[in-house]
């Protein structure tokens, strides 16, 4: 039940002033497993090419829950039933989505904790802290596995539209200072409704929706899939395996005790339990930047140059094309580095590698957006937009990428 015993405000650039709604919102925020969202950046390395772009996962996630505010009075005013409970229920599940990101976000995905997503740890946290609130977070924990009958209350969590990418695009183009990512967040919610459990929007609202997808198709083309962006994230990716596998073989490395229990632990998806995520709670940021910096010096020559280059944005060239990279021109940026450093091959790898990126703008397979016609009529928002029908926003784009040493280098 919401009770407004104690309301705070907090000034946020984007919105101006959120109100915290209930007394166990105000506590979540409070908790120390949400207040570490403060050292987690919300768009990991894009600060190399974007300097604004150095907010955290906290600012997002409370600008997710001012948004799910006003979806719910919206729908309330459009005489969607949704209870207290639900309403409740709601802000927790948005305020809590993120919470199991790692530091740097994407990055700790792919080297110290492979088969688990940040979604799975998220999930984890929550269940540990619906036994702190007596669990006053099932009907949130719920909706955010999808499994509620109200199925729009799922899809403002988790969907095409929902208030996690409402915020995201609006807040990371704010930060970043890129005005073609800009969405009107606010505009787009006054054009949701709800027809047959589902959620919709409403007919006069697809140009804004047009906007939104272009708006998403560009920022990730130009902002999060930033070829440095991209090259910034393999070479810490690429430190942290390092750092393992010296490890492996006897090597002692200084680093926060949080970071050494993973890099020397591997841990399955089947160990990830509520200890183990509590452990994984306690690294940010800040244990990955304090390690770099130590490792600098390290007398491993991949190890500390790898460093060197991520503190000091002297980054691998990279090229980007539509084509896969052949194995001949893999080997050719391999043998350079071999002779220009004196090392072995896997030691090469570590600075000339290859990979693929992918981005979809809209998915017209799943869980599409549906238009509420003027008659009253459910459509699928292709059926009226030539914008959206476009192969270039409703098919899989792949690029595939070679990173190697500059030539001086």
């Amino acid at each position: 039940m919401i009770s407004h015993q104690k309301l705070n405000i907090l000034n946020d650039p984007i919105y101006g002033f959120i109100t915290i709604p209930d007394t166990i919102i105000f506590e979540l925020i409070e908790d120390p497993l949400f207040q570490r969202l403060r050292r987690i950046s919300q768009m990991g390395l894009s600060y190399l090419v974007y300097p604004g772009a150095n907010h955290t996962r906290f600012h997002h996630a409370l600008g997710c829950m001012f948004l799910m505010q006003k979806v719910v009075q919206v729908l309330h005013i459009k005489g969607v039933d949704i209870t207290l409970e639900e309403e409740e229920a709601l802000y927790i599940a948005i305020l809590l989505h993120d919470i199991g990101h790692g530091p740097f976000s994407h990055a700790m995905e792919n080297s110290i904790v492979e088969g688990i997503s940040h979604e799975e740890i998220s999930l984890l946290l929550m269940e540990h802290l619906n036994k702190k609130f007596n669990g006053r977070l099932t009907l949130a924990i719920q909706i955010f596995k999808g499994l509620h009958d109200k199925q729009f209350l799922c899809q403002l969590i988790s969907g095409q539209l929902d208030m996690d990418r409402l915020d995201y695009l609006k807040r990371d183009s704010f930060y970043a200072g890129t005005p073609e990512g800009n969405i009107n967040s606010e505009r787009l919610i006054t054009m949701l409704n709800v027809v047959n459990n589902e959620l919709v929007v409403e007919e006069k609202g697809v140009y804004s929706i047009e906007k939104f997808i272009i708006a998403r198709r560009f920022m990730y083309w130009q902002v999060y899939l930033h070829k440095t962006s991209i090259v910034g994230e393999q070479i810490l990716i690429n430190i942290l395996i390092r750092a393992k596998e010296l490890i492996k073989l006897g090597k002692s490395l200084n680093a926060s005790k949080s970071l050494i229990f993973f890099l020397t632990n591997n841990i399955s998806k089947t160990e990830f339990d509520e200890d183990m995520v509590l452990k994984f709670s306690e690294l940010d940021d800040f244990d990955i930047i304090a390690a770099v910096k130590e490792w600098k010096n390290n007398d491993d020559f991949v190890l500390s140059n790898l460093c060197e280059r991520l503190l000091n944005r002297n980054l691998l060239k990279i090229k980007v094309k539509e084509k896969p990279f052949s194995d001949k021109d893999l080997n050719s940026k391999l043998e350079k580095v071999i002779q220009n450093n004196k090392i072995s091959k896997e030691e090469a790898s570590y600075f000339a590698f290859r990979g693929s990126i992918t981005n979809l703008a809209y998915s017209d397979t799943k869980q599409k957006i549906k238009l509420l016609t003027q008659k009253g009529k459910v459509i699928d928002i292709t059926a009226v937009s030539d914008q959206i029908n476009s192969k270039a926003l409703t098919k899989v784009i792949t690029k595939n990428y070679l990173c190697y040493p500059k030539s001086k280098d």
